[in-house]
């Protein structure tokens, strides 16, 4: 069903329930196999993308010279590369989750009750799973082994950037698929670019189970206005730490630099530190040394801009932005308590961390900080699916409902109960 996006597709809503309608044809086919035949699908696609890495690079090519046509800025030419490293870990990627155990079918809690009748849970998927993403063609791939792998069939809605490059990689899956013995519908690339198609997926929900959107604050805030197909999200990533009064000075430099600086571009980066008035003094000068030899730009309140020189004058607008860039921002709070209250207040419930080597006051905030990952004497960074041992993740979720924090597999099935029974009726 994905078709060359070159073609222009006249009737755009029937053209994306024709992929709905073979998405839920091939996810309840896919649901009725076990892991070998999932397994042997990704192999292969592993296989078929190394195989084509040479039209893979080429069909990179033409996005890149459309995307510097364009005027793309640097970051986002990066994200769309498809480098000869890039492409391998691709093809390393689904090999790694075809390693993985599969989730479903596992049977939980199969407890005796009173009446004789024994009843448990079983995991299956969720059935298909629409996805909405920009910029970057690897998601192509790694979307389609963590649908795949969990028994899911899936809608890839990628960017107009990555046209060409995930057709290519479209055509790899469908090999793999087929060669597998599996309906090559269960990965279906919506073959255009119109933004009527995006319309249409997130709210086809005769088809669609749920929706990931992958991408700006612009997209997400499309998708929650207008979606009627629930969604697994995360709007922001205003991640936070905070250097308690009684931290420990090196684990504190430590952990806050590598959370702002290891890289910058991603959700889990720290966007504002938060400071007790006890450590101030001694940590702000050393940090901003440190922040300093990494070109990284300071805005800090009143308190910190008192205590030391080269910051920036904070606004209110900056401890809600999520920068995706070398800009920090600092505030000095005077304890813990005020640390709590500015991270509910300003926090988009993504990652939020303490430095401490007080006991109760690190039990405190596990408890009061309300966000998918909450951390004690950890950076930031690693709020992501294959540090927390998933394996791998299809997003970060900063919902309640139905997963939260990185969404690997598990996240990607649900649980249904069942009964055994040997001719029980009900008294």
């Amino acid at each position: 069903m994905s078709e060359d996006s070159t073609q222009p597709i006249d009737d755009i809503p029937a053209y994306m329930r024709a992929l709905g309608e073979a998405a839920r044809a091939a996810g309840r086919r896919l649901a009725a196999t076990d892991s070998g035949p999932r397994n042997r699908a990704l192999r292969l696609i592993a296989e078929s993308i190394r195989d084509a890495a040479p039209a893979l690079a080429e069909a990179n090519q033409r996005d890149l010279d459309a995307g510097k046509a364009a005027g793309l800025d640097a970051a986002l030419i990066d994200r769309l590369a498809l480098t000869e490293a890039r492409i391998e870990a691709m093809a390393e990627g689904l090999e790694q989750i075809a390693a993985l155990p599969d989730p479903v079918g596992a049977v939980t809690d199969l407890d005796p009750m009173p009446s004789g009748i024994r009843v448990g849970r079983m995991r299956v998927p969720l059935g298909v799973v629409g996805i909405i993403y920009e910029s970057r063609p690897n998601v192509t791939a790694d979307a389609a082994g963590l649908c795949l792998k969990s028994g899911n069939a899936c809608l890839l809605r990628g960017g107009s950037e990555a046209l060409h490059s995930n057709q290519a990689i479209a055509e790899c899956i469908r090999g793999g698929l087929e060669a597998a013995g599996l309906p090559a519908t269960a990965v279906q690339v919506v073959g255009t670019t119109d933004r009527a198609a995006v319309g249409e997926l997130i709210t086809l929900d005769d088809y669609v189970d749920v929706l990931v959107p992958r991408g700006g604050k612009g997209l997400i805030e499309r998708i929650m206005r207008d979606a009627t197909v629930p969604m697994i999200k995360h709007l922001d990533g205003i991640c936070h730490c905070y250097i308690d009064a009684n931290a420990d000075a090196d684990m504190a430099e430590r952990v806050v630099v590598n959370a702002k600086t290891q890289r910058y571009g991603t959700c889990n980066t720290l966007e504002t530190l938060l400071i007790s008035a006890a450590m101030a003094p001694e940590m702000l000068p050393r940090l901003k040394a440190r922040f300093d030899a990494h070109g990284v730009e300071l805005r800090g309140c009143e308190r910190s801009r008192s205590l030391v020189d080269g910051l920036t004058a904070a606004t209110e607008a900056d401890w809600d932005t999520e920068y995706l860039a070398a800009i920090l921002s600092i505030r000095v709070v005077d304890d813990l308590d005020e640390a709590i209250r500015h991270i509910a207040r300003h926090s988009s419930g993504h990652t939020d961390a303490i430095v401490t080597n007080d006991y109760a006051h690190a039990q405190r905030f596990l408890r009061e900080v309300d966000s998918s990952s909450v951390m004690v004497n950890a950076s930031t960074r690693f709020a992501d699916g294959f540090e927390y041992g998933l394996g791998a993740e299809i997003g970060i979720s900063t919902d309640k409902l139905h997963a939260r924090g990185p969404v690997g597999l598990e996240g990607l099935t649900t649980q249904k109960y069942i009964v055994l029974g040997e001719g029980h009726v009900r008294e």
